[in-house]
């Protein structure tokens, strides 16, 4: 089968299509005709290698450990372990997995869930960590409530497009932060407010919120600290480098000091939250931004595009089975 594959950091011309050994699954897991993928910032930091500690985190010091990329998958079920219980062949899935950017793939069951009937593969396929990162980073480390005032930082990427809609869905009161170009995206996706961050700094406006998600944080943890209401809950995404790490070192300090909690996550891909996020999809209640589409054969173009930082939505990677 053709795949993707990585065996040293670098930019994404390390990233070479060639044909690799079809895999079998285990008995826990199904073996999924990819029909689309879609690329997530993770890809790119981990081709970079770039902090050390990451590759340290992934077992890969001076070589990747992890040589197939890609995480987000939408197919079809062509066999199943012994202990799979929720899927059989032919069932249309979407999900998480190792090695997404190849024509075919081995998944956990845990990781899948039936594709959204009102959904083609490709946009399911923009679906599972950028909307799981959202639903997660507002539901269970937000506390988000009916009537909350929260604010999407990086409204326009494939995470904050989600957060958008997810936050709206959950009845709070919602604020966008994007560019200027993504202004009317922002409202047609349901956000009450929106403010142009190149006009408007809203860390210094005055105004503060229940909840802050950072998509894509690029103030530092004390300005989004100082945005919230007492009693209010600042969770990072997505960001620079800079922005990660405050997050991860000063942001269980400053949550210990008065009420203010800061919080730092990675999503984790399961079961029942893809079916949660299915029954709003199927419901109209949210629905994926695709930005740009490219084959399998060039991924290495869709992760340069992604890495520049303009993409408007999801960059969904479509895979032509033969």
């Amino acid at each position: 089968m053709k795949a993707i594959v990585g065996t040293r950091y670098g930019p994404p011309d390390v990233l070479q299509f060639m044909e690799v050994a079809k895999p079998a699954p285990a008995d826990d897991e199904v073996l999924i005709q990819i029909r689309a993928a879609s690329v997530n910032p993770l890809d790119w930091r981990l081709m970079r290698g770039r902090p050390l500690f990451l590759r340290l985190m992934t077992g890969g010091l001076r070589k990747p450990k992890l040589t197939r990329p890609g995480v987000d998958v939408a197919g079809q079920v062509e066999a199943a372990g012994k202990s799979i219980t929720k899927f059989k062949p032919g069932d249309a899935v979407f999900g998480g997995c190792r090695g997404a950017f190849a024509e075919y793939a081995c998944v956990i069951e845990d990781k899948l869930a039936l594709k959204p009937a009102n959904l083609s593969f490709e946009n399911a396929a923009a679906v599972p960590v950028a909307a799981l990162s959202a639903l997660q980073a507002l539901r269970d480390k937000g506390r988000i409530q009916p009537g909350h005032k929260v604010l999407i930082d990086g409204a326009s990427g494939g995470v904050g497009t989600f957060a958008v809609q997810i936050a709206k869905s959950f009845g709070a009161e919602v604020t966008a932060v994007c560019s200027t170009r993504n202004v009317d995206r922002a409202r047609a996706l349901g956000a009450h407010h929106v403010i142009d961050y190149t006009r408007e700094d809203f860390t210094k406006n005055g105004q503060r919120h229940d909840l802050i998600l950072a998509a894509n944080a690029y103030h530092s943890i004390f300005d989004y600290r100082r945005a919230l209401n007492q009693g209010g809950v600042y969770v990072m995404v997505g960001g620079g480098w800079p922005q990660i790490l405050q997050a991860m070192l000063l942001g269980p300090l400053l949550s210990l000091m008065g009420s203010k909690k800061m919080r730092f996550f990675v999503a984790h891909i399961n079961n029942k939250d893809l079916v949660f996020l299915k029954d709003l999809l199927e419901d109209g209640k949210i629905a994926p931004v695709i930005d740009r589409r490219y084959p399998l054969s060039d991924v290495a173009e869709a992760v340069r595009y992604l890495e520049a930082g303009h993409a408007q939505g999801k960059v969904v990677i479509t895979v032509e089975q033969e």
